[in-house]
């Protein structure tokens, strides 16, 4: 019998947050502001916090009643938190001096958010390569391609190519219903829209930012389409929102209804998995040689044709 993994569930450190306060928010007091501005937390549990002495105002201990300044800086000193089990392995791609690409499996946070601070696919690349950074993020279901840099050059150069569209990007998705057409050039701004369990979330809106995907049919299957997209944008939860838009969502998505906006009832949370999403080529101009990269992941079973299966 093979011995079990160990589970990397656990404490993890603790996190300090920071805010530089603004003109705009000067005199309020510490509580008022924080009750507002992080609204996951009730005043109440907000309260508790300055009671505890988690909060100081420019390195001082503060209670809520405390008025701010401009310029002053309001820290939340979290402490260590529970993180859940994650994977915690990744396939490297391609490496040199200035880069580093990597495949993330789904289930892993590409950068630290949504209650995960260790358990995230920057702090696993940067136990190897410490000063990693990450150039762009993959949602934590989403699996696939995920380049770094390795030099503040590298960075500089590629973010941007990724800001003027010189770098490629391509998807595979499995969506629910069977499409009518051959392909879809779908331009759907994107921008913030209700939610009822958050102040909003990303999706469809006419006063959104523009956006681009095209989307081009792999296989239909019984009551699904594999798609593979291409994105000339980069917003936040693009590909689901875009699909939806189309009338299809992807197979399992918690939140995104036909129309790219939220279920009318009960719609999940942005880092809700159950979909399958995967980043399979990263196409960019080597930021120190000049060559052109293509890098491939191959898709996950589901994600494949029949012929590729």
């Amino acid at each position: 019998m093979q011995p079990k993994p160990a589970s990397n569930a656990g404490l993890n450190d603790g996190y300090v947050y920071r805010d530089r306060i603004g003109a705009g928010d000067a005199g309020r007091t510490a509580l008022a502001y924080l009750t507002d501005r992080y609204r996951h937390s009730t005043e109440d549990e907000w309260r508790a916090r300055f009671q505890r002495g988690e909060v100081q105002l420019d390195g001082v201990t503060v209670a809520g009643d405390a008025l701010l300044r401009t310029q002053q800086e309001l820290c939340w000193h979290r402490p260590p938190w529970f993180e859940a089990e994650t994977p915690d392995s990744f396939e490297t791609v391609y490496e040199d001096a200035s880069v580093v690409a990597v495949v993330k499996p789904g289930g892993l946070p590409t950068l630290p958010s949504g209650g995960y601070l260790k358990n995230t696919l920057l702090s696993f690349v940067r136990k190897r390569w410490p000063e990693a950074s990450a150039l762009h993020r993959l949602g934590r279901a989403t699996s696939g391609l995920v380049l770094f840099s390795r030099t503040h050059e590298a960075a500089a150069r590629l973010s941007r190519d990724w800001r003027e569209g010189r770098v490629e990007k391509c998807y595979r998705a499995l969506s629910d219903g069977v499409a009518a057409q051959e392909d879809y050039d779908i331009h759907a701004p994107i921008g913030l829209v209700p939610h009822p369990l958050l102040e909003a979330v990303h999706g469809a809106s006419a006063k959104g930012k523009a956006s681009h995907s095209h989307a081009v049919v792999l296989e239909r299957r019984a009551g699904q389409t594999l798609f593979a997209v291409r994105i000339h944008t980069g917003r936040p939860e693009q590909i689901r929102i875009h699909l939806a838009y189309i009338g299809h969502p992807l197979t399992g998505d918690p939140i995104f209804a036909v129309g790219g906006l939220p279920r009318e009832h009960l719609p999940g949370l942005p880092g809700d998995g159950g979909y399958l999403l995967h980043a399979e080529t990263l196409a960019f101009t080597h930021p120190v040689s000049g060559e052109r990269l293509r890098l491939y992941a191959p898709p996950p079973p589901e994600l494949r044709t029949a012929e590729e299966r």
